[in-house]
């Protein structure tokens, strides 16, 4: 087996037989990968491992790769960085549960992005840490993850105008179909782009408006990624915020 030093932020597990998991991490060096992790069945095992295998939990770990199989295998795991609310705080664990989802059903295997990873990263530190804004973060988060997916929008913000969605572009003109935001959450959407996310408690929004915002996101994703319609914990944000 080869060995190499990673880190990995997790995205989904699931059980795999008695005594083992598979699991998904989004990794700084080589991108999305699959592993399997033994020993959780009983003991010693389940009290460490298990518990560092949550959605957006931050690792740190040595990775093996065999010649026999395609999932790696990991060992020497640890926190890559400790999360002192988010596995507490309701709000923020269904946030950190939408965001490994959103990820683990938009992103492939594919190579290393390493300013995807530390965006990733730098938004799960910053969401343990925040005290305002909570809930605002998940708009804020799937508003600058499309500049990593390639469908940001592709031109500055124009004062009262329209979002098209199929041309992910600003108009002043109101597009002749319905794929598009709104001069409201036009604005809305350049704030979110624009806002440091410490300053997230600034952006005013009631439940309604973080539904509508919530909706006009997916529906613009689901313009350029479908698979954005098999996340589930959107309804539960819904209920949430």
């Amino acid at each position: 087996m080869r060995s190499y030093k990673a880190r990995g932020i997790v995205l989904n597990s699931v059980k795999y037989g008695d005594k083992a998991v598979i699991v998904h991490l989004l990794t700084d060096t080589l991108g999305r990968q699959s592993y399997i992790v033994q020993g959780i069945g009983s003991g010693k095992g389940r009290g460490s491992k298990l518990a560092l295998l949550q959605p957006m939990f931050a690792l740190e770990f040595e990775g093996l790769i065999s010649d026999k199989t395609e999932l790696h295998r990991m060992r020497d795991v640890h926190s890559g960085t400790l999360l002192q609310s988010v596995p507490y705080d309701i709000r923020k664990s269904t946030i950190a549960l939408f965001m490994a989802e959103v990820l683990y059903r938009l992103i492939g295997e594919s190579e290393a992005n390493q300013q995807l990873f530390d965006f990733i990263w730098g938004s799960i530190v910053a969401l343990d840490a925040m005290e305002e804004g909570v809930a605002n973060f998940h708009l804020w988060f799937l508003a600058h993850i499309s500049r990593f997916l390639g469908f940001a929008p592709g031109n500055e913000y124009i004062e009262d105008s329209y979002f098209d969605m199929r041309e992910g572009e600003y108009t002043p003109i109101r597009p002749l179909h319905d794929k598009f935001l709104n001069a409201e959450y036009a604005r809305l959407l350049n704030d979110l782009i624009e806002c440091d996310v410490e300053y997230l408690g600034e952006i005013g929004l009631n439940r309604n408006q973080r539904v509508d915002m919530l909706v006009g996101l997916v529906d613009y994703y689901t313009v350029h990624l479908d698979s954005i319609r098999r996340v589930q914990s959107i309804q539960i944000l819904q209920e949430v915020f």
